[in-house]
């Protein structure tokens, strides 16, 4: 609570120091608070007193910037640190790079709050280096990233670069941020703030960093899809979809998007789901109340389309899932056993054999 704060301030020496709130979302410098228009999630203060005063306009309140959304998050904490004596701030930071194929550093000699407009603007101030994962970051790349990054080959910043790269890969990282990596009047390289994101199939080796994870933080959907092995992200559109495998999803979601339409969510349900994960998952999608309707589209394979036919069944008579209108695609695996489940449950659905018609129906039942 914001005595607290104050107390802390009190104990880094009484002077500056810089308060931060805590969510998960960056950009926080030049953002603002919904309920009282706070302004900046960031913020110097002079005396304890003050930091308390700011702790009071952050703390139970929602923080939004870019990367939060319109709705924000709340900000339950606040981090205390001591003011460094800053002379130049830089953006330094390693993620995985599909089209690469590994990991890549990004880097730019002008950090702080505006990077992304840097980025935006001057695409060229903005320096990327591949590394090669089997041999990892040599030598020559760290002296190149050290030179675009202006620390005029500083052996200091060498060996943080080196640094941050092995915590990377030794805490499979897929994002590795620090901004600001800063030089100090005292010539010391520091990381100032940082931000990162695990690799959720690595959780099985990294559990002392996966437990210290915040549900509270995560939509409840997709804390509740991934204690069930469903693979689920939230999104802002109208119609619900529940498709197998990845690559449909997707496809599935793009040509909702050319129909008019706006998917509600990413959900692959997988390959060995059962009755009682697809019921999980249409129940996932029935409390989503943007939700207007909902696509199933369902290409049987090692999934049987009988047993996502039960699964929709069972969510129906346990769920109540029906009063949003349903279009259902099933094609492959056991599609006709699956298709008289269905209608024998008497469930009202529209059953659509093609992809492009389904799409189509969904998108008209959403706007209806």
């Amino acid at each position: 609570n914001s005595n607290e704060v104050e107390d802390y301030a009190r104990r880094l020496g009484g002077g500056d120091v810089v308060v931060k709130a805590q969510v998960l979302g960056g950009g926080r410098g030049r953002g603002h608070f919904k309920e009282n228009g706070f302004q900046g999630g960031v913020h110097i203060a002079s005396s304890p007193s003050e930091a308390r005063i700011v702790a009071e306009q952050m703390l139970n309140k929602s923080l939004v910037t870019r990367q939060t959304g319109l709705s924000g998050r709340t900000c339950k904490g606040v981090l205390l640190c001591e003011k460094l004596p800053i002379v130049a701030e830089k953006y330094f930071a390693i993620m995985l790079d599909r089209g690469l194929g590994g990991p890549v550093m990004v880097m730019s000699k002008h950090g702080g709050m505006s990077i992304e407009e840097v980025a935006i603007e001057h695409p060229d101030a903005v320096t990327k280096i591949p590394i090669d994962v089997t041999t990892g970051l040599t030598t020559r790349q760290a002296e190149e990233a050290v030179e675009h990054l202006g620390f005029n080959g500083d052996p200091s910043a060498m060996a943080t670069l080196k640094g941050l790269y092995r915590t990377f890969v030794g805490a499979d990282c897929t994002m590795l941020e620090v901004n600001p990596l800063a030089e100090l009047e005292d010539g010391r390289i520091m990381v100032c703030d940082a931000k990162l994101a695990f690799d959720d199939n690595a959780a099985f080796r990294q559990r002392t960093i996966h437990s210290q994870r915040d549900v509270t933080e995560v939509d409840p959907k997709e804390v509740a899809a991934s204690r069930c092995g469903l693979n689920y992200i939230s999104l802002d559109g109208s119609i619900g979809c529940m498709v197998n495998g990845a690559g449909l999803a997707m496809a599935t979601m793009d040509l909702l998007s050319v129909k008019g339409g706006s998917p509600a969510n990413f959900l692959d349900i997988g390959g060995s789901v059962g009755v009682e994960e697809v019921k999980t998952a249409l129940g996932i999608i029935n409390s989503d109340s943007n939700v207007k309707s909902v696509l199933i589209n369902i290409f049987g394979g090692i999934v049987k389309c009988d047993v996502v036919a039960e699964g929709i069944v069972r969510a129906a008579q346990e769920l109540s899932i029906d009063h949003k209108p349903i279009v259902v695609r099933l094609v492959g695996t056991n599609v006709e056993r699956g298709k008289s489940i269905l209608a024998q449950a008497g469930l009202d659905y529209y059953a659509i054999d093609d992809l492009n018609e389904a799409a189509i129906k969904a998108v008209e039942l959403s706007k209806a």
